[in-house]
This record gives C-alpha cells, structure tokens and sequence, in this order.
C-alpha cells in the first residue's frame, strides 16, 4: 500500500496575526521618533540650497557688478537677461532649485536685511512659524 505524504507549507491564520501585531508595535515605537528628523532633513536641505544659491549670486555680482534685481529673479543666474558682463549659467544644473517642500524659493534685491533676501516660508508656505513650519532665510544662516 502506498502511503501519501500530505506536504502542510505555509502559515495559519494565527502565526500571520501574530507577526501583523508586531510589526504594528514596532511601528508606533519607530514612527514618532523618525518622523521629526525628516521634517529636519527638509529644513537642512533647504539651508544648502540657499547656500548654493548664494554662492552662484555671488559669482553673478562678481561678473557683472550687481546682484540681480527682484524683478530679474534668481532666473537671472540661468538665463542671460541681456547683461553686460554675464557669464553663466551659474548654476550647475541650469535649473532653479524648489525648496523640498515644492515651492519656489522667494528672492528680494535689495533685500530689507541685505543686499538681497533670499528665503524659504518652510513647511507651511506662510511666513513666520515655528518647527518645521519655520521660515528658511539667508540672513540668519
């Protein structure tokens, strides 16, 4: 007589419930500790960027004698605006940066607390705020 072999692979019910809690407890552990230090990683991308921004303004004044007016924009660091002197782009990637929040990063020349403003209103797209919804600046960097 043969004997047939019944192959049981898999899991029950139970053992997936039981990996479904804890992976569920681990999350409610992790989740609020990570989540801060993104909203952190924004905002220190966001300082570099305006970093690199003004170095490339700076190279613009360097070239032509001046720093570009609010109505030039930061395009004025992409696009020749028809500038005697003008020798970019001076950025490398021939784009003006979002901030990582997907907005345009605002830009003021003259500035109120320079030569130039350049800033981010963080998070929430307001001015003001605090936390992650803080306002990005290159006067206070």
């Amino acid at each position: 007589m043969l004997e047939r072999t019944v192959d049981r692979r898999g899991f029950t019910l139970i053992e997936l419930l039981v990996v479904m809690v804890i992976l569920g407890m681990l999350a409610a552990l992790v989740g609020p500790k990570l989540f801060p230090k993104l909203g952190k990683g924004k905002q220190a991308a966001a300082k570099t960027q305006i970093a690199l921004i003004e170095e490339a303004l700076d190279q613009f004044r360097l070239d032509v004698g001046r720093y570009p007016t609010t109505s030039e924009g930061l395009r004025a660091l992409i696009e020749d605006p028809g500038i005697e002197g003008w020798d970019g782009p001076y950025l490398k990637k021939k784009v003006i940066p979002k901030d990582p929040w997907g907005r345009e990063y605002q830009y003021q020349s003259p500035g109120t607390h320079g030569e130039y403003d350049l800033f981010s209103y963080g998070r929430d797209g307001a001015p003001g705020g605090e936390g992650e919804d803080r306002d990005i600046t290159s006067w206070e960097q």
